[in-house]
């Protein structure tokens, strides 16, 4: 059987119209609403690290991340992004390799420009790859500089720091010669994909990768797409500050809401195009398609605009996932099992058949999503830098990884994480915290302690701190 996994990063789950809407209005996304009525949808799906990188690194390889041991990566070419910012250790080994291994044609098309860098190696075990130049602050083009009046067309003069005028005039550099929809960069992903299967069909079996950096920002989009969500003639507004949003002006929020909404239109519309080109090509009959995100992105909610792991929050930690299988199991039906990226990676190696030599951390849902079984997870656990998340069926815990600073949910009567009930709940505070721990090992690397120590503890927060048993 064929695998086609695509990703698309910063991709909101309740954006897609098949799990719901943002807070903001309802996302067009049709061709993906259409393959969530052919596919098992999973309701309760969460990243194993966080953000880009380590997301990949799980999904790349079924190994955990967390608590990032020789993850304290300072690489040439690179910034820290975050712990565990780094390349996939030599060790570990790749979906792409072991499949490419037992018989796969393997190929990798991505505009994550992350996964590039010098020092990255996340195009392991792929006969043909290719990188979609061109998004954020990928070195693309270096000239000629934006005039100010370009600047100040897409950016508020209240918002133009150093900073984000700096990535602001890169990314509008990259966008030189984007004059049509099919130059934009999530067009030419879809593009040289389909192009990829049709270059292939005298393989035997083929494992395609897919990596959209859209919808992640700066939010451009051709105006067509903007204009289904915001026709005023509000200021145009593209970056994410990451920082609170109490100051912005409505009318800039919802411009900004807008361009990500529009994004997410043109992600579907592209989706579909590959969609079709494996439906001529007569590769729904024998393909596993999966769509996933790595996370999503706070535009407004909570009075934030930005990702974060702590506080964490549902509409950046809660990720769809479609499963599409050729045989049209589960199609239409939706599984609510806690699970994480890495048993994504595991579903994917044992629909191969192929016998792993080591195991890995990610565990095979499949079977027991579409047949309503038991849960392969009693909770599950999400590493960002110096703070974890612990999620069960109940309970959503995010502290700092010396139990200090906590935020307990009661997903039951909560499940927007509105109200902080660490203080009354001590004990859960102090058994999810546990449970935490144990998926780290028992402890956490010297850096990450220190790491902690800086760490203020976020508004809103409990001071208790959890303990031991």
């Amino acid at each position: 059987m064929n695998i086609v996994l695509v990703v698309f990063d910063s991709l909101r789950k309740d954006c897609l119209g098949c799990y719901g809407s943002p807070p903001w209005g309802k996302v067009k996304t049709p061709h993906l609403d259409a393959l969530a009525n052919e596919s098992l949808m999973m309701t309760r799906v969460f990243p194993e690290s966080l953000p880009t990188l380590p997301v990949r690194r799980a999904l790349y390889t079924g190994q955990r991340v967390y608590p990032f041991v020789n993850g304290d990566f300072r690489l040439k070419g690179d910034f820290v992004g975050a712990f565990g910012w780094g390349p996939i250790p030599e060790e570990q080994d790749t979906l792409a390799e072991l499949l490419q291994e037992n018989g796969y044609r393997t190929g990798l098309f991505s505009s994550v420009y992350h996964m590039f860098k010098p020092s990255k190696n996340y195009w392991r075990g792929f006969n043909q790859w290719m990188f979609i130049r061109g998004k954020e602050r990928d070195y693309y083009r270096s000239g000629p500089l934006p005039s100010q009046k370009e600047i100040d067309y897409w950016l508020p003069p209240a918002m133009q720091s150093e900073h984000n005028v700096a990535l602001l005039r890169q990314e509008l550099m990259n966008m030189y010669g984007r004059e049509t929809e099919e130059n934009y960069i999530v067009s030419q992903v879809m593009i040289n994909a389909a192009r990829w299967l049709e270059e292939n069909q005298d393989a035997d079996k083929i494992f395609l990768t897919i990596e959209s950096f859209d919808p992640h920002e700066p939010w451009f989009v051709p105006e067509h797409y903007r204009r289904i969500y915001d026709e005023s003639d509000a200021h145009e507004q593209v970056l994410s500050e990451y920082a609170k949003t109490n100051e912005m002006p409505p009318e800039i929020l919802r411009r900004t809401q807008a361009n990500y909404s529009g994004l997410v239109t043109m992600c579907d519309r592209w989706f579909g195009y590959l969609y079709e080109t494996m439906q001529n090509l007569g590769l729904l009959d024998n393909t596993l398609l999966i769509v996933t995100s790595d996370h999503g992105h706070s535009i407004g909610d909570d009075n934030y605009i930005g990702k974060r792991g702590y506080p964490s929050r549902r509409e950046v930690f809660d990720i769809p996932l479609l499963i599409r299988h050729p045989k049209g199991i589960a199609a239409g039906e939706q599984s609510n099992l806690l699970i994480q990226h890495t048993d994504i990676s595991a579903m994917i190696l044992e629909s191969t058949g192929i016998k792993l030599e080591k195991p890995i951390h990610g565990q095979n849902f499949y079977k027991n999503a579409i047949e309503k079984g038991a849960a392969i997870r009693d909770h599950i656990t999400v590493g960002w830098g110096a703070a974890m998340t612990v999620i069960d069926d109940k309970w959503w815990l995010n502290c700092k990884v010396d139990g200090k600073g906590a935020f307990l949910y009661d997903l039951t009567v909560d499940p927007l994480l509105k109200k902080n009930v660490a203080a009354n709940h001590k004990d859960v505070v102090d058994n999810l915290f546990a449970k935490g721990l144990a998926d780290a090992g028992g402890s956490f690397p010297d850096y990450v302690t220190e790491a902690t120590k800086k760490q203020v503890d976020s508004p809103g927060c409990s001071p208790i701190a959890a303990r031991l048993r």
